[in-house]
């Protein structure tokens, strides 16, 4: 359950309705506030303020439909600015990249706060009565000599809605060519994945022996789709119940179909019901997110790298900017021990849940092997990515993740003896050779 309340708040955070639709509400128990406010007095008071002149009926009702029909207006030019922005970017840097603006909480909140401001002019403007209009009921007609009502708070609130909209607009049109800049493209995307690096696997340290596994009965699974999430507290609440152990044969990310198996069950005796609650802590959907899935995020940066590199567009210095972002991640990666995580243990530091980890090596060649082929086509990229293996080599722990970087280098150099000729392979050889030394003079950390 926690692992589809999880998935549907992803959905949410993802969508272009939540925020608006939120303000609406707001917007509308705002007004209702603030003219209860304006019928009891609240209004009297303020038309007694001499820094304040009071607001006619004719004149309000002119201020509030400017209000409503300007933001309406603007809130569909920022909606239709958005979505030309979305489709841009997710065109030119990789369909992927399309759940990342998605979620960018700035366009979320200027859509809501013009929608707001519009609902709560609307909202304001049908209890704004002229003097020649007779009174809605007859207690309003008893408790007022002049039929005309003008909310003058309400009209004020309204006022400083429509400058906070200003304000927004000029942080939106800002804010859209500042997201879509490859290089904060890059940025987000790096950093979030550095991120969720560290809060994946928070313990430093090197190679470690993975724990025999144990055997048992496996659990397949019963539809298609990617693993979008996995309830790892739900999966150690069915461990314990059943008394077993689960080991996961799947991680997020990964795309199973019926009898592809999902765990192993052991150490107790694994029925339909036990089956049947195993696969409900696993969320399948038909895209890859990159809640749980670290490889999703690297395929971004990879696309990007490739995209670049391609004939068509033949942008190295972004590939290289990508080689970058890759070689921090994997970095950090390198100095941390990956196959301990926070969903190994439960609460009384008891194994009952075997997650899947990738190794180094795995998530080396995910990264700058997947972009191996592109990046040795050029000569400037080849150099950045011996730079950032170099870099790596610098600060991870263990021996045994130096050679893996030295030998992802060594493949680098015979897939670019393919693509490189004349200076450019020259080049791109006496560079190998110094890369090579840099690494056996390293001492990992």
């Amino acid at each position: 359950m926690t692992a589809r309340l999880l998935t549907i708040w992803n959905r949410i955070n993802a969508s272009y309705w939540f925020w608006p639709a939120t303000f609406c509400i707001l917007a509308f128990c705002l007004s209702l506030f603030t003219v209860w406010l304006d019928r009891n007095g609240a209004s009297d008071w303020l038309s007694s303020n001499s820094a304040l002149a009071p607001a006619r009926p004719g004149g309000a009702t002119t201020m509030l439909q400017v209000i409503a029909g300007s933001m309406i207006g603007v809130a569909a030019t920022v909606f239709s600015i958005t979505i030309a922005a979305v489709a841009y970017a997710s065109g030119t840097y990789g369909p992927r990249l399309l759940t990342n603006f998605m979620e960018d909480r700035g366009n979320q909140l200027s859509l809501a706060t013009f929608i707001g401001t519009f609902v709560y002019a609307i909202m304001i403007l049908r209890v704004v009565r002229h003097e020649d209009e007779q009174a809605t009921t007859l207690k309003g007609a008893i408790a007022s000599d002049i039929p005309g009502f003008v909310p003058q708070v309400s009209l004020l609130v309204a006022t400083g809605l429509m400058l906070v909209s200003v304000a927004v607009l000029v942080f939106f049109l800002n804010h859209i060519p500042s997201k879509i800049r490859i290089n904060k493209v890059l940025e987000n995307i790096g950093r979030r994945l550095i991120a969720q690096i560290k809060s994946r696997f928070p313990k430093e340290g090197g190679d470690a022996n993975e724990a025999d596994l144990p055997d048992g009965k496996q659990v397949t699974a019963k539809r298609s789709g990617y693993i979008e999430v996995i309830d790892f507290d739900g999966l150690d609440d069915t461990a314990a119940k059943f008394e077993g152990r689960i080991v996961l044969l799947q991680e997020a990310g990964d795309f199973v179909h019926p009898l592809v198996p999902l765990a192993r069950f052991s150490g107790g005796e694994c029925d339909d019901a036990c089956a049947d609650a195993i696969r409900d802590c696993f969320v399948l959907t038909g895209l890859r997110t990159p809640q749980q899935d670290l490889r999703f995020l690297i395929d971004e940066l990879v696309e990007i790298a490739l995209r670049a590199l391609s004939p068509g567009i033949n942008d190295p210095f972004t590939a290289i900017t990508a080689l970058h972002w890759l070689g921090a991640a994997t970095a950090e990666l390198g100095r941390r021990e990956l196959h301990v995580s926070p969903n190994d243990m439960d609460k009384q530091d008891k194994r009952r849940v075997y997650p899947l980890h990738a190794d180094f090596a795995d998530y080396v060649g995910h990264g700058f092997g997947a972009s191996r082929s592109a990046v040795s086509t050029s000569r400037k990229a080849t150099i950045a990515m011996f730079d950032a293996l170099r870099d790596c080599a610098i600060s991870v722990y263990g021996e045994g993740r130096v050679a893996v970087l030295l030998e992802e280098g060594n493949r680098l150099m015979d897939q670019c003896a393919t693509n490189l000729k004349g200076p450019d392979l020259s080049e791109v050889h006496d560079r190998h050779r110094a890369f090579q030394a840099e690494l056996a003079a390293t001492n990992p950390a």
